[in-house]
C-alpha cells in the first residue's frame, strides 16, 4: 500500500460530484455525520460536468482539496444494452473532464467510483483486482464498463506521469436511499422492490422476474460503500484500485424471495427466460480492502428493510 501525507482532515475543502445520486448522496451523508463541514456540491443545472470548460472553470475557482467523483450515468441491463451510446459517451466525458480539471487546478487527491462490471464476464470467482482486462466483457453492459475502465486508467496515468494521488474503487451491486426504482432503467434490487410492492397492491398471484433466477449477485447497502470511501480517503492511500463489497452473494431467486417476504407479497415467482441473465456470477474479492481494516456492516435483509422504507417514503414521486 502506498500512502501520502495528503489524508482527508476536517479542514479539507471537499467536492462531491454527483451528490444527488444514490452513491454521491450517501458519501455526502457520511461526511456530514463524521463532522466535515467544508463540503462543495453543485446540481446539474448549476454545473454540467459534460461541459469541459465549465468543469475546468469551476474547479479552478473553487480550489478544492479533495474530490469524490460519484457522478455517472447508471442503469440496469435493459438501460445499458438499449442506450449504450449514451452510457459510454456521458461517462467518458464526465470522468475525463473532472479528472483532468482536478489535475489542472491542483487538487490533492481524487476518488473515482467505478463498477464491478469492469471485470471479464467469465473470470474466476471471487474477482480480484488483478483480473481487470484479462478477458471479454459482458456484452449487455460493455459500453458502460469500457467507460469506467478508462476512468481507472486516467487515474493511474495521472499518478504515473504527474505524481498525483488519484485512486479508484470498484463497488459491487449497490442499493439504498435515493435508488432508481424505474422498472426499465433501474437495477435488479430496486426494480424487484417496486414490482413486489405493486403486485401486492393489485393482489396479484405471481411476480415476473427477468431471466432464469440462477445468476448469483453480491449486493451492498450504499451507506457501507460511502463509509469505505471516506475510510480510504482518511487513510492517506495515494493510488491503486480497491474492490468494495460484502464478500457474500445470493441467487436472483433468493433475492426475489427475500424482497417478497420483506414487502409482504405472498404470490409465486414466474421467471421470464426471454430476458437476459447477464454475467452468471459476480462476487468480488474484498481481501485488499479488508486487509486495511474495513468491512461492510449491513446485512442484506437489514439493508432491504431500510431501502423499502425509503421507497415507501417517496413512492408517489417514483
Amino acid at each position: 500500500m502506498t500512502t501520502t501525507s495528503n489524508a482527508l482532515d476536517y479542514s479539507s475543502k471537499i467536492y462531491i460530484a454527483g451528490h444527488r445520486g444514490m452513491v454521491g448522496s450517501a458519501i455526502h451523508r457520511r461526511l456530514q455525520q463524521a463532522g466535515y463541514t467544508n463540503l462543495v456540491t453543485r446540481h446539474r443545472a448549476e454545473l454540467d460536468l459534460l461541459d469541459q470548460k465549465k468543469t475546468a472553470d469551476f474547479l479552478a475557482s473553487e480550489k478544492v482539496d479533495f474530490i469524490f467523483l460519484a457522478a455517472a450515468k447508471t442503469g440496469g441491463i435493459y438501460a445499458n444494452d438499449t442506450y449504450s451510446a449514451d452510457f459510454i459517451y456521458e461517462n467518458l466525458m464526465i470522468e475525463t473532464n473532472v479528472i483532468h480539471a482536478a489535475f489542472s487546478s491542483g487538487v490533492k487527491r481524487l476518488l473515482f467510483t467505478g463498477s464491478s462490471c469492469i471485470y471479464p464476464r467469465d473470470c474466476p470467482q471471487p474477482i480480484v483486482e488483478d483480473y481487470l482486462l484479462t478477458g471479454p466483457l459482458e456484452p449487455t453492459n460493455s459500453a458502460y464498463a469500457i467507460a469506467k475502465i478508462a476512468g481507472i486508467k486516467l487515474c493511474e496515468s495521472y499518478n504515473k506521469q504527474y505524481g498525483m494521488s488519484y485512486f479508484s474503487v470498484m463497488p459491487t451491486n449497490l442499493y439504498g436511499p435515493n435508488d432508481n426504482y424505474d422498472l426499465n432503467s433501474g437495477h435488479v434490487l430496486p426494480a424487484l422492490i417496486r414490482k413486489a410492492h405493486e403486485a401486492k397492491g393489485r393482489g396479484d398471484d405471481s411476480l415476473v422476474v427477468w431471466g432464469s433466477g440462477r445468476p448469483m449477485r453480491e449486493f451492498m447497502y450504499v451507506d457501507d460503500l460511502a463509509d469505505a470511501c471516506v475510510f480510504l480517503m482518511e487513510s492517506g492511500i495515494a493510488g491503486g484500485m480497491y474492490n468494495i463489497g460484502t464478500g457474500v452473494d445470493v441467487t436472483i431467486r433468493e433475492l426475489a424471495e427475500t424482497v417478497m417476504d420483506i414487502v409482504g407479497f405472498k404470490g409465486g415467482i414466474i421467471f421470464d427466460s426471454s430476458k437476459p441473465d447477464g454475467t452468471p456470477r459476480k462476487l468480488l474479492s474484498v481481501d485488499r480492502l479488508n486487509a486495511l481494516g474495513w468491512r461492510a456492516r449491513t446485512s442484506l435483509r437489514e439493508g432491504i428493510v431500510k431501502t423499502y422504507s425509503d421507497f415507501l417514503a417517496g413512492r408517489d414521486t417514483v
